[in-house]
């Protein structure tokens, strides 16, 4: 490992919690605030050491449109220390966390603070152009018979049709999908039952509550307490402690409401939260007297079919490997986005199968993605998936249960909207 190495240092994440639920009124400003105020006191760290700060989102809120900006400077980071915010859909997070590796590995940087944000309850509704026109009138109305006239112009449809941002966010206008649809889509071709679904969803459950119950997220997870009630919020709140087979079996399916399989029960969920890195150049964190929780060893992203966008994380870890000369047999433990039951199970049969990966246009398969390595705290099925942090929320989750088991090789890979796949090797002295 060279003395440039980029250090995963430190790392912390709010709680996911579901949408329009307890984090309703708190903004992805102040939620970025929060984990980087954190990491910085946790770390006992300096906040001029910090070059730069740098977090994912994706529907980056119109009051704070470079929420890291934002944030960092409500948190106490120095005007000085710039920031910026990428988007990368899904994989926003984890491309934040890759470009603070590019700063240190260009000499650009030493130290950064790198993660991602979303607040999935304050994406906006939209109303139609014609609407918003007339809105624009009224407001530059100066006169009562101008603003009367304003008012007077509109209709019914103009207020009582808005289109739902977050549903738009969630649909990719190449394909015209939605991205439960491309899950149904995968379904239907690797004739994946909903029994199989149900069943993976409710495994993500009960490894998610057991976690919890052993303490696993102690070290991850910050307690916020939100206004208007300042109630602490200690857990993520997804997590169905009392799911049953038969529970799952009753919800209606979401996307295709006549022959589909893919339901809110074995999906991801809409969440809000945010999640926070330190990262640092090795010997910069060595000569500071931290112990590295991993080291990046090496990253990728690669593109496929939008329809099929499920499919990302088998592309990217066929690239990764081939890039590193790692077998996926080398990798002790696995952090995969549960985007839906349906796109895991894809990933895992296509991964292990040379057919399926040559009709899907891989060069080979990677391997077997086994299960007892894989998401050993469960995902984003119980844990929710605020889109813009997932990717920091992999890489902390697995750095951590690395430290804790002792492993020495771990990969985190999602699917990305759009038809991508994002994924990164972290690995342990």
């Amino acid at each position: 490992m060279s003395q440039g190495a980029a250090a995963v240092v430190a790392g912390v994440r709010t709680p996911f919690v579901k949408a329009w639920t307890a984090l309703d009124g708190v903004a992805a400003r102040e939620l970025a605030r929060l984990v980087i105020r954190e990491i910085v006191d946790r770390a006992d760290l300096s906040p001029k050491e910090v070059d730069e700060v740098i977090l994912g989102c994706v529907s980056q809120p119109a009051e704070a449109v470079n929420v890291a900006r934002v944030a960092a400077l409500e948190a106490g980071i120095p005007r000085s220390v710039p920031a910026y915010t990428v988007a990368r859909n899904c994989a926003s997070g984890l491309q934040a966390l890759t470009s603070a590796c590019e700063k240190i590995q260009t000499g650009q940087a030493s130290c950064l603070i790198a993660g991602g944000v979303e607040s999935m309850s304050n994406v906006p509704l939209q109303f139609s152009k014609a609407a918003q026109r007339k809105f624009m009138a009224l407001g530059r109305a100066k006169i009562f018979s101008q603003k009367f006239a304003a008012v007077f112009s509109f209709r019914p449809k103009d207020l009582l049709s808005p289109v739902e941002a977050l549903r738009c966010c969630l649909t990719d206008p190449v394909s015209g999908l939605g991205m439960g649809e491309t899950a149904e889509l995968l379904a239907k071709e690797l004739k994946i039952s909903r029994e199989e679904q149900d069943a993976f969803a409710l495994e993500s459950h009960r490894r998610a509550a057991r976690a919890w119950d052993e303490g696993r997220f102690r070290d991850e997870v910050m307690t916020l307490y939100p206004a208007p009630s300042h109630d602490a919020v200690s857990f993520d709140t997804g997590i169905r402690r009392d799911q049953t087979p038969e529970a799952l079996a009753k919800l209606e399916p979401v996307f295709d409401r006549k022959f589909g399989t893919v339901t809110a029960g074995n999906s991801s969920q809409v969440s809000d939260g945010a999640a926070a890195l330190l990262v640092m150049r090795e010997d910069k964190a060595r000569a500071l007297g931290y112990r590295p929780l991993g080291f990046v060893r090496a990253y990728a992203y690669a593109g496929c079919d939008p329809a099929r966008m499920g499919l990302g994380p088998v592309f990217v870890v066929q690239k990764l490997l081939k890039q590193t000369g790692v077998r996926l047999a080398d990798v002790e433990l696995v952090e995969l986005n549960e985007a839906f039951a349906a796109q895991a199970i894809a990933c895992e049969r296509v991964s292990s199968s040379a057919s399926l990966a040559k009709r899907y246009g891989l060069d080979g398969a990677p391997g077997e993605l086994n299960r007892e390595r894989l998401n050993p705290k469960g995902g984003a099925i119980a844990l929710g998936h605020p889109v813009g942090a997932s990717g920091a929320r992999l890489v902390l989750t697995l750095a951590l249960e690395m430290k804790r088991r002792r492993r020495a090789l771990g990969l985190a890979a999602l699917c990305v909207g759009g038809g991508q796949g994002g994924a990164l090797l972290l690995e342990r002295k």
